[in-house]
This record gives structure tokens, sequence and C-alpha cells, in this order.
């Protein structure tokens, strides 16, 4: 099964691509889509949709999995400029008909580390150990993204 996490943000969207076969996970791909600051919020929602269509029909994903939409009352612009990027990413995961699941972040955190509340550190951690990668993936958008493959990895299989 092929699992697409993908970190929605308008300036950054992180991706992260595993395999679960049986027992074993492989990162396939993973990276960043950053859109252009300079440009207006129309163009740069165009610009992610396109290359995040364009991964999908690549990588042909089984799933693809987004963290719930959530707000902190200091930050609202954040969550709605999230937002945008997400409903687009909602819309090309739906024209090319990969199912799309969502989980909140602490289902996440709690799938990766045991801890619903675990730190980006911890997440990071845990992230670099089950995929056996050297290094801690970077930027962190990378690294969130591939702990939301892995958690539905986790929790369809319960053997993460």
């Amino acid at each position: 099964m092929r699992i697409l996490g993908i970190d929605p943000g308008l300036g950054i969207t992180g991706y992260g691509l595993i395999e679960l076969s049986g027992r074993d996970l492989k990162i396939i791909e993973a990276g960043i889509i950053r859109s252009n600051a300079k440009h207006k919020i129309e163009a740069r929602l165009a610009e992610i949709y396109k290359k995040i269509e364009s991964l999908i029909k690549e990588a042909k994903p089984h799933v693809v999995v987004l963290e719930e939409l959530y707000s902190h009352y200091k930050h609202p612009r954040t969550s709605i400029l999230m937002g945008h990027a997400r409903g687009i990413i909602c819309l090309a995961v739906e024209r090319q008909g990969s199912e799309l699941v969502n989980y909140p972040s602490t289902r996440i955190k709690k799938a990766i580390t045991g801890r619903g509340h675990a730190s980006k550190q911890q997440v990071q951690r845990t992230v670099t150990s089950l995929l056996g990668l050297k290094r801690v993936p970077e930027p962190v958008d990378v690294t969130d993204a591939l702990a939301l493959a892995l958690a539905h990895a986790n929790v369809c299989t319960h053997n993460i």
C-alpha cells in the first residue's frame, strides 16, 4: 500500500510517500512544494494545486493523509491560509480519484510516539527511527508529512 502524507501550507507544503508491505515500511519519496510569496494568493494556490496533482498522478498513492484543520486563537490568519492550501489539496485528491483520510494532530502524534502531545522533536526522532533514516528529514514540513503517512500505516496495521 502506498500512503502519501501531505502537510499543507501556503508557503511550504511538505509531502512524504511511503510504501507498506506486510510489516515493512519503506520511504519512496519526500520533499516540499514552495509557492512564491511575491505572487497573488490565487496564483500561489494554482501552483500548489498543479504540483500536488502531478505528484498524485506520478506516485499513485492508495490513500492521501492530511492533518485536520485546527486554529490557535493567537494566530487565526495562519489557519485561514492553511485552510486555503488544504482545500486545493482536497480538490486535487478528489480529481485524481484517490482516497482522502484526515486525522487530528493529537492522533497522529499518539500513533507515532505514543503521546498525543509529543513535541516536534519527538516526532522527528521517531519518524527518523521508524524509517531507518541516517538523519532527520528537513525541513520539518517533510517530517510532518511522513508522520501523517506513518500514522495511517499504524492505524491500518497496528504494527508500528
